[in-house]
């Protein structure tokens, strides 16, 4: 296959799912012998300015194949549809749906050649919005890792950016009512993609008591990540949305079981293998602190997680079989 033009948006600059999926995805065509031209759009992604949309159409320009972020193209519609009318196979990158821009979205994924999405949730979803068919799952890959050692008190981490939909003030509430059990927490991700949330979840934890049991790290690249990863019990994540849920196969892959938002996408990254739990959190935070209180209080149930956590680490995709799946969506 000639190279392929691999459309991204430069605006968000903070360690996301989706940043994640696309890198890799980067990494693991390139190692396929399929060389990937990474184009970075900066711009108000969702829908554009003008200006950006037009930086859009001179990006599709040519007839090599060209996958687009789903953020990107979801406000540019016209842009799709002239690209695919010139001849290039367009296909879009659908991390999620932008339902505030349900209308453009709608037009610009039945323009396009056809569209990949990151998890079988996230293709429902477009079908029940738009009665979308044509709809390819490439699930996340995982990178190896080893088993993490745990710690004493149990340690327990929330990877994710400081942002409202990720529900960290929810968390911090659940864990104020955990004070009579120990464990210690960190709250792992970027306090910049949203300030005012991050300062309010910050006041929170002092507030609360907390500062001495949880910790905002800040985002962790590398060595710093590892080290948390290394030391968890357990990983919680319990966005309002989510469409896939990448911390969680992240969690899996060290044997770390987790605690998951019922009606999510982290569901589905979860799978039905026992290695943490479902949680509806609709009536608030007192759901989620008895999950967290009963297993740490109950040693057989945190060790059933475990065993379950370490056995599905062995079953999870690798990247090589995510942009395998790619391929045979643009093939096909």
């Amino acid at each position: 296959m000639s190279a392929i033009r691999f459309i991204v948006p430069g605006n968000i600059e903070h360690r996301s799912g989706g940043n994640l999926y696309n890198a890799r995805l980067v990494e693991q065509l390139d190692a396929l012998g399929v060389p990937t031209e990474v184009v970075m759009l900066d711009g108000a992604w969702p829908p554009g300015r003008p200006e950006d949309r037009e930086s859009l159409g001179l990006a599709l320009r040519g007839p090599e194949p060209a996958i687009v972020d789903g953020l990107i193209s979801a406000g540019a519609p016209a842009e799709i549809a002239a690209a695919v009318e010139a001849g290039t196979p367009v296909w879009i990158l659908s991390h999620m749906a932008f339902t505030d821009h349900a209308a453009l979205e709608a037009r610009s994924l039945a323009a396009a050649r056809g569209v990949i999405c990151t998890s079988a949730f996230a293709a429902a979803k477009l079908k029940e919005l738009y009665g979308l068919e044509r709809i390819h799952v490439a699930l996340p890959g995982t990178l190896p890792a080893e088993p993490a050692a745990g710690s004493q008190p149990p340690h327990i981490v929330c990877v994710a950016a400081l942002l409202p939909n990720k529900s960290q003030l929810l968390l911090v509430d659940a864990l104020a009512r955990l004070g009579s059990f120990p464990w210690t927490a960190a709250l792992i991700g970027s306090p910049d993609a949203d300030p005012d949330y991050a300062a309010e979840v910050r006041a929170a934890v002092g507030t609360s008591g907390l500062a001495d049991r949880v910790s905002l790290t800040g985002e962790l690249r590398g060595a710093a990540l590892e080290e948390q990863w290394h030391a968890a019990d357990l990983s919680v994540l319990v966005s309002a949305q989510e469409s896939f849920g990448m911390a969680v196969p992240e969690s899996l892959a060290r044997g770390v079981p987790v605690i998951v938002r019922r009606g999510t996408g982290a569901e589905e990254a979860l799978g039905a293998g026992g290695a943490g739990a479902a949680v509806d959190l609709d009536g608030g935070p007192a759901a989620l602190a008895e999950t967290l209180a009963a297993w740490l209080g109950d040693t057989q149930l945190a060790a059933r997680w475990r065993a379950a956590a370490l056995a599905q680490r062995k079953t999870l995709p690798d990247w090589k079989s995510t942009a395998q799946s790619v391929l045979a969506a643009i093939r096909s």
